[in-house]
């Protein structure tokens, strides 16, 4: 964890402008001495001969980023090329001429430097285009940078509001419940009123993370069975199934619910004297997990509600933003059954 966090600091710092424009220099100024650099040779003219060509290259590397680039590059490329060959034509001889001066008491090195005038030249287009492919570069990856950005601003928000419909949803199941059972004054209101307060507390307080612990979400799905058991009708047969290690795994939170509402909601629901069922079974192995829920349906199945649907709708969103590629669902809608298989790859 520290080695990475020292690599994050060493990025930003990289990414700082002032820092890869002297970087580039510094590089340059290096390439430049080491080239004209040889035995015996006064290194100190060398360096200041490299100073010299470096002031030409910063003038003409942000004339060209500063103004040629963004004027010229993306309309008119063909003209761009040709004011880079001008700025450079105009430039080197003023280069020529510095060094010329700089030489004055050794003509053969004055003759030398005459002579290799088309060599500086190219050395300058040279210097200029790869300033505009370091800047190509960069801006893609600036882009980049923002587009992903705005990508993980993008799936937060819609994960936020995803799960915002979660909440209510399953509320309103539970409320209208709990209200009918108020008004058959049934003994299993106070309890309801303890389970559905253990839920509240895990979705409000526990769930605002982007992962909780599986365990968690495990105890959460016990509450939720526990609660339906409490006002379903005798018969009604509900099973839960674990297998596997689930303490030390993690997950999105609120995963299941859907399937869990549409359990009740189009089959115990109907069967109001019992004899219908849930079964549930979650197995984790390693990494992979497979959550399985069966209902049987009445017969004729009811038609599906006007004011829900919210719910498979929902967790598919959910599943394609947080594991993308990473899980499988596969549903099976029977006339008188119903199941869902959900395989995933946990982070």
């Amino acid at each position: 964890m520290k080695a990475q966090h020292i690599l994050e600091r060493l990025y930003a710092w990289l990414s700082y402008r002032p820092v890869y424009h002297g970087l580039f220099w510094l590089t340059l100024l290096g390439l430049l001495f080491w080239a004209d650099y040889a035995p015996g040779s006064a290194w100190w003219v060398v360096l200041t001969n490299a100073f010299i060509s470096i002031f030409f290259f910063i003038g003409l590397v942000y004339f060209n980023l500063y103004y040629l680039i963004p004027r010229y590059l993306a309309r008119h490329a063909l003209l761009y090329l040709g004011l880079v060959l001008l700025a450079c034509a105009v430039v080197t001889p003023i280069r020529v001429l510095a060094l010329y001066l700089k030489f004055s008491g050794h003509p053969e090195w004055q003759r030398a430097l005459v002579d290799t005038q088309l060599n500086l030249y190219v050395g300058s287009v040279l210097v200029t285009l790869t300033s505009t492919v370091l800047r190509v570069i960069t801006d893609w990856w600036r882009y980049q940078q923002e587009k992903q950005a705005l990508q993980t601003q993008t799936i937060q928000s819609e994960l936020r509001f995803l799960k915002s419909q979660i909440n209510p949803h399953f509320l309103f199941n539970t409320l209208n419940n709990l209200y009918a059972l108020t008004l058959k004054k049934s003994d299993k209101a106070p309890e309801i009123v303890l389970k559905l307060s253990e839920i509240m507390r895990y979705m409000l307080y526990e769930c605002n993370e982007k992962q909780v612990p599986l365990e968690r979400e495990v105890q959460y799905i016990q509450n939720y069975l526990d609660l339906e058991r409490l006002r379903q009708p005798k018969g009604a047969d509900i099973q839960f199934v674990t297998e596997g290690l689930i303490s030390h795994q993690m997950i999105a939170p609120l995963i299941f619910v859907p399937f869990l509402e549409n359990s009740f909601k189009h089959g115990l629901n109907h069967h109001t004297r019992g004899g219908g069922y849930v079964h549930l079974h979650l197995k984790v192995e390693g990494e992979q997990l497979m959550f399985f829920i069966e209902n049987n349906k009445p017969d004729p199945t009811p038609p599906p509600s006007t004011s829900g649907g919210i719910g498979l709708a929902n967790v598919r969103q959910r599943l394609d933003l947080l594991y993308p590629g990473k899980y499988t669902l596969e549903i099976q809608d029977e006339p008188l059954r119903y199941a869902v298989t959900l395989r995933m790859t946990l982070d």
